[in-house]
């Protein structure tokens, strides 16, 4: 302090006078070590108003604090419950601060748990209530009742909310609806007996019981079988809901649909009008069932194309074992949907009941149940690998609409299959491709509120011409035996996915879908055989396919990755060379059969396109065979592939390879040496080949040849070493001694007196000769995005 100045005193909310905020101050702790509880406080109270956050500072102290090392009440305890004290004597309480507080010192069963939280409950904050009950059931079925409470038909918030004159209350977001939504999560969340909120309950359950009777009664979308079975189940004996049945069936005045509604309930025909009790005489008198319109076939609905016969219900693994080989089918294309009971929240979280796999031609039902029961035995783990293969096979095409919902249900439903959606590969989920759609211009599911189809009814109507029938969609699904008509709807289901796939793949641009799909454009049925062909595999995943991280093949040196192509391939083949791929081309000659056997020999990759694929793939491992989109450029495909496969490429790798004859080495020949080997081969009239610069008749000319050095970017360094006397014969001179004959008459005069042109490169196993051109920064810039320590250039590659 410098002389003169005024002496310094303790700023606001540093009472200790420049000691550390993290402790108490000596007096606070002088006066706890005697006991002087009245002063004691009287000095507490006063800290505490001197402190600018008293929360924080106090925090920040117990966090520094050793704490209490004996049995007596530790000083950081009774501090914290006098803070308590004085926030609430304060003129604007703090009850989150209050809350936090608590919880960090672990005081929650020493304080109100109703007094804490209900401030909180009336500010919206139930996540800051929620932790403060975190762990501690006796405090969150406290908290549950009290949530309850307010939940009860009558109760009016208002009243609790004048006990807090001075708090910022937000009421409107606690109405009954949206405080029974929070009760229900927190009852699921806690795993609590629903008996303990049975206000909540009860609401939901008439919520259940309103949305039943508008889709029997109005939309007429359920069947009168299944809409009687779940509205039996989900009234039971509440007279509560029983009355609001009554009240919703009389407000409608289609008496014979009320009468046979109140026959399937057996509701109490005191408490029904006198019309509908005369319709439920006539009836029992007739022993007739009065039928729905919507019972009767729709022929305004989609139809399954295949007979009854075809859809199979398997129940046990001996059944399931017998179309193991149909259902993985490699390169084929299935529909794959699930069904599970309604519960409308009620009763805990529904196992999926049913598994529906279609095929061209026939349908899977797979009883969930049954095949996984008892848990861990023979069966039931032959069951759940099977479904794995299935869902893990990147050659059989998966379709669904929802597809990550219904994977993260199935695998709640049975632990043996909790990995299912990671383990998916070639799955194609239509939700995503129905966002891209467009229809008449605008976007697909377009169609609001509760009239006309919506989800995949919608969209089977918009690309087959007709809505799905979805009268059993919420019916029973856990029943044993399943009804005639929730087999068809299920089968129906599943087989509407193939169907709607295949009328894309025949028509994108009539649904205004990208001209390149990520799925073959040309699927059809065949004129001879009368099938539909399965789709051709991408290269490359598509952005609706359901992949997860764990899906990507793990990175191989583009050096060790070694593919075989068929001979339609001729230009990808060389586009791979081209960066340093192992790529054996067949010839024309060849059989493509013979590709399978050269991949299992030498251990390579089979590129093919159109039908070779799917013979070839049943042949080699999974993963070993892929089809290749033709409508793309060799560039992209070669793109796709090595994306599709994980391959690192780097700068060193760009014609490390001849993209002639697949040699991996060359022999280095000095200009001078050149010159005289051309000018002998001129001279003795020797036949030559043309270089890689000129030679070009397939159109693939950005492979053809080594590149001019790229000053600030890369040079060309591939792997060689100088041509030596030895290499050559010396009776004829553009001869190697393994016989090749150097392909000399492309090499142009011109270039052979370039100034900056220092050697030439020739391939010993086709005898093709190269030089530094203009292909190095060109093919380096058109691969830019796949390159690995590639430099990246200022403005994009060209």
């Amino acid at each position: 302090m410098d002389p003169g100045d005024p002496e310094e005193k303790p700023a606001a909310g540093d009472p200790a006078g420049g000691q550390d905020p993290r402790l108490f101050p000596q007096t606070l702790q002088t006066l706890w070590s005697t006991r002087e509880l009245r002063q004691l406080r009287e000095e507490a109270w006063k800290w505490f108003a001197a402190l600018d956050n008293p929360l924080t500072t106090l925090l920040d102290m117990l966090d520094a604090s050793r704490g209490c090392g004996g049995r007596d009440p530790s000083l950081e305890a009774w501090v914290a419950r006098e803070l308590e004290r004085w926030l609430q004597a304060q003129p604007h309480p703090g009850p989150a601060q209050a809350i936090v507080l608590g919880t960090k010192l672990q005081l929650q069963a020493d304080l109100d748990v109703e007094k804490m939280c209900v401030p909180l409950l009336l500010q919206d904050k139930v996540g800051l209530a929620e932790h403060y009950v975190d762990s501690l059931p006796h405090l969150q079925q406290r908290l549950l009742a009290l949530m309850d409470s307010w939940c009860q038909p009558g109760f009016d918030i208002r009243v609790v909310a004048r006990q807090y004159p001075q708090a910022t209350l937000r009421l409107e977001r606690l109405s009954p609806r949206a405080l029974g939504r929070h009760v229900l999560r927190l009852l699921e969340q806690y795993s609590l007996d629903p008996a303990l909120c049975p206000n909540a309950v009860t609401q939901q359950r008439l919520a259940a019981l309103r949305y039943l009777c508008y889709k029997r009664l109005v939309e007429r979308s359920m069947s009168q079988e299944s809409w009687a079975e779940l509205v039996q189940g989900l009234v039971g004996q509440d007279e509560c809901l029983q009355e609001q049945l009554l009240q919703l069936l009389a407000s409608l005045e289609d008496v014979a649909m009320v009468a046979q509604c109140a026959l399937d309930l057996s509701l109490p025909v005191e408490r029904l009008p006198a019309t509908v009790v005369a319709e439920m005489s006539q009836l029992r008198l007739q022993e007739r069932t009065a039928k729905a319109p919507s019972e009767d076939r729709r022929d305004d609905c989609y139809q399954l194309p295949i007979s009854r016969d075809d859809i199979y219900f398997l129940a046990s693994w001996e059944e399931l074992a017998r179309h193991e080989d149909t259902l993985l089918q490699p390169g084929q294309v299935v529909g794959v949907d699930l069904e599970w009971r309604p519960s409308f929240g009620t009763g805990g979280r529904p196992r999926v009941s049913l598994m529906q796999v279609a095929v061209e031609g026939r349908v899977f039902l797979l009883d969930l149940p049954r095949l996984s029961s008892p848990a861990g035995g023979q069966g039931p783990r032959a069951f759940s690998q099977l479904v794995s293969q299935l869902l893990s096979d990147p050659s059989i095409t998966k379709l669904g609409y929802g597809m990550a919902g219904d994977l993260r249900s199935l695998g709640t439903s049975y632990p043996a299959l909790a990995q299912a959606g990671q383990k998916l590969q070639g799955g194609l989920d239509l939700l995503q491709v129905h966002r891209q759609m467009r229809v008449a211009d605008r976007p697909a599911p377009a169609v609001d509120g509760a009239a006309g189809p919506r989800g995949l009814s919608l969209l089977v109507q918009q690309v087959l011409g007709k809505p799905l029938d979805k009268t059993q969609q919420l019916s029973n699904w856990d029943r044993r035996p399943l009804g005639e008509g929730q087999l068809v709807y299920a089968a129906a289901d599943a087989y509407c996915l193939l169907e709607v796939y295949w009328a894309l793949c025949r028509e994108p641009a009539r649904f205004h879908l990208p001209g390149a799909l990520p799925w073959s454009l040309r699927l059809g049925r065949s004129e001879r055989h009368g099938t539909w062909e399965p789709p051709l595999q991408q290269a490359s995943a598509s952005p609706w396919q359901v992949l997860s991280p764990e899906d990507a093949a793990p990175e191989v040196p583009a050096r060790a990755f070694r593919v075989v192509c068929d001979s339609m391939l001729g230009g990808l083949g060389r586009t791979l060379r081209c960066l340093g791929v192992d790529v054996r081309v067949l010839h024309s000659g060849e059989d493509h059969r013979q590709a399978a056997e050269v991949a299992r020999q030498e251990g390579r990759v089979i590129l093919t396109s159109g039908l070779p694929y799917h013979k070839l793939r049943a042949q080699v491992g999974a993963g070993r065979c892929l089809a290749v989109d033709c409508s793309l450029k060799a560039q992209q495909q070669a793109k796709a592939i090595l994306r599709h496969f994980n391959v690192r490429v780097t700068p060193a790798d760009i014609f490390s390879r001849c993209q002639a004859c697949n040699c991996d080495q060359y022999l280095k020949v000095s200009k001078d040496m050149m010159k005289q080997l051309v000018r002998l081969s001129v001279h003795l009239g020797g036949p030559g080949g043309a270089s890689t610069e000129s030679s070009h008749s397939d159109g693939e000319q950005e492979t053809d040849s080594a590149p001019e050095e790229a000053p600030g970017h890369c040079s060309y360094d591939p792997p060689c070493r100088w041509l030596e006397d030895a290499d050559l014969q010396t009776h004829v001179p553009a001869t190697l001694a393994n016989g090749t004959r150097l392909q000399l008459a492309g090499v142009p005069a011109g270039v052979l007196r370039r100034p900056g042109l220092r050697h030439f490169y020739c391939c010993p196993g086709c005898g093709k000769v190269f030089w530094e051109g203009t292909h190095l920064a060109r093919v380096t810039s058109n691969f830019q995005e796949i390159l690995e320590g590639a430099p990246r250039p200022a403005s994009g590659p060209s």
